[in-house]
């Protein structure tokens, strides 16, 4: 369990301004999903003795051109408890926020993890 408590609000103020801080060129594929928080993962929807603190869910914009009208929009969704429990400090908090969104954003946009460690975003 995390030290550092956080409201809901603020949480999501935090993925906001990460959204804001992505760079330029993620913005049109950004558009294409919708950005969720969740506390956690649902019970059972990871291995044990893992830590889940974000998931994307969708086809990666890559592999098919962007989304077809009228279907329904991939996810990103930010955990915000294994987050604020991964932070020593609540200074680290936006930092990882930020990180991890920009780790599921490359993989909606199909960047190979190589790639999204090299952009810092791992």
């Amino acid at each position: 369990m995390s030290r550092i408590t956080m409201s809901h609000e603020e949480f999501e103020g935090l993925v906001r301004d990460a959204m804001d801080a992505l760079p330029e060129w993620t913005i049109p594929t950004l558009e294409e999903f919708a950005v969720l928080v969740e506390d956690a993962p649902a019970p059972g929807s990871t291995r044990p003795g893992t830590t889940l603190l974000g998931l994307y869910r969708g086809i990666p914009v890559t592999a098919h051109g962007g989304r077809v009208p009228g279907s329904m929009p991939s996810t990103i969704t930010l955990y915000r408890l294994p987050i604020l429990a991964a932070c020593a400090s609540r200074e680290d908090v936006a930092p990882r926020v930020l990180k991890v969104l920009g780790h599921e954003v490359g993989h909606a946009m199909g960047i190979p993890e190589a790639e999204l460690r090299e952009l810092g975003w791992y």
